[in-house]
């Protein structure tokens, strides 16, 4: 009878084991098969979220981060399906980069996806008038990369492939490509490095720019570096499209008769300063003798000052023929243009007067 019981709860006991292990399998490949929010909306599950891989991160780092994302059920069915599959003895590894990665996706194919590279196509937009300090605040802001690698990696790039680039910057501590990285949208593969960004933005330099003052060098006493330099004036200058060819001819006016430019932006750019109708220049900011301030030298500055688009290096070829040599900017975004000093005051106090009046009427 003792053995009969014996065999029977050893039978008993067997059978609980494989049941218990065919359980367990059974549990971990749903929960490795399935995707983790089965009850939630379709619709939310398949909002894209952004994982990103740092270079270095080892498999379980980041099933703990798909865990805590919410796109797989946990970090051991991750370990578990690592372990099982052939991502275990295959050449290669798990790919550094940003993944888009949606809830709708199994773990095979979050896996496959993160093993194979098949990394996210990020987008940055750069305006036109950004200088390079401007830009490498965004990028850093953006999480790319920081502001100090970007600014870096500008000073790395080779004359030799770039040969119409100044060779070195003509101001200690301004940087060297200021103009030339082209303002535009643009896609790049993830992760973004620096070094990158900069050879792409100059390419659409290349492509976009050069051709239009290669096709009018012959008609312009400016040279590469001269109309990029004048053209970043520009920009920063015009606001309404309309005015950008005036402005232009303005510019284009001084500098024939020797006159100092007078633009404020280039003050703006050697001070840092950032001067709004409440906060304008100051005059002991203007009489401050520097490279950059057009109010104290004559001519250009030592280079461009920021970015300019299509428009204005094409407007800065093509200057409106205009006796106008001042001018003086409205709270609307248009300016007032002047002939005469005296016109040109005259124009000055009106604004002034009429920003006054309007800051008397709303208080």
């Amino acid at each position: 009878m003792a053995k009969r019981f014996s065999k029977g709860l050893l039978f008993f006991a067997i059978a609980l084991a494989l049941l218990g292990t065919a359980t367990w399998q059974t549990w971990n490949w749903w929960l490795i098969t399935t995707a983790p929010s089965a009850s939630s909306s379709a619709q939310a599950d398949a909002k894209p979220i952004n994982l990103r891989v740092a270079p270095g991160t080892s498999a379980q780092e980041i099933g703990q981060d798909l865990a805590t994302l919410g796109l797989i059920r946990s970090a051991r069915a991750w370990s578990l399906w690592t372990r099982w599959t052939t991502f275990q003895d295959a050449k290669g590894g798990f790919q550094a980069g940003t993944y888009q990665l949606s809830k709708t996706q199994s773990l095979p194919e979050i896996a496959n996806t993160i093993w194979s590279g098949n990394v996210t196509q990020l987008s940055f937009t750069i305006p036109e008038g950004w200088s390079m300090g401007e830009m490498a605040q965004y990028f850093e802001q953006q999480g790319f990369f920081s502001a100090k690698d970007f600014l870096a990696a500008a000073d790395r790039v080779s004359v030799a492939q770039y040969p119409w680039l100044p060779a070195t910057s003509p101001v200690p501590g301004f940087p060297r490509l200021e103009g030339y990285l082209f303002p535009d949208t643009y896609q790049i593969a993830s992760p973004v490095q620096p070094d990158a960004v900069i050879q792409q933005m100059l390419d659409r330099f290349e492509q976009v720019a050069l051709p239009i003052y290669q096709q009018q060098k012959d008609s312009t006493s400016l040279t590469l570096a001269q109309w990029v330099n004048l053209a970043s004036i520009v920009e920063k200058e015009a606001v309404v499209p309309e005015e950008r060819n005036r402005i232009a001819g303005v510019f284009t006016n001084r500098l024939r008769k020797e006159m100092p430019l007078a633009s404020d932006p280039t003050v703006e750019y050697a001070f840092g300063i950032k001067q709004t109708p409440d906060r304008p220049l100051l005059y002991r900011e203007v009489e401050t003798p520097h490279p950059y301030n057009t109010y104290v030298n004559s001519g250009l500055p030592p280079a461009a000052i920021a970015s300019p688009g299509k428009a204005s290096l094409e407007a800065t070829l093509n200057p409106e023929n205009t006796d106008y040599l001042y001018f003086v900017a409205r709270y609307d975004g248009t300016h007032v243009f002047s002939r005469t000093l005296a016109e040109h005051q005259t124009a000055q106090n009106a604004i002034h007067d009429q920003r006054d009046a309007t800051k008397s009427s709303t208080q």
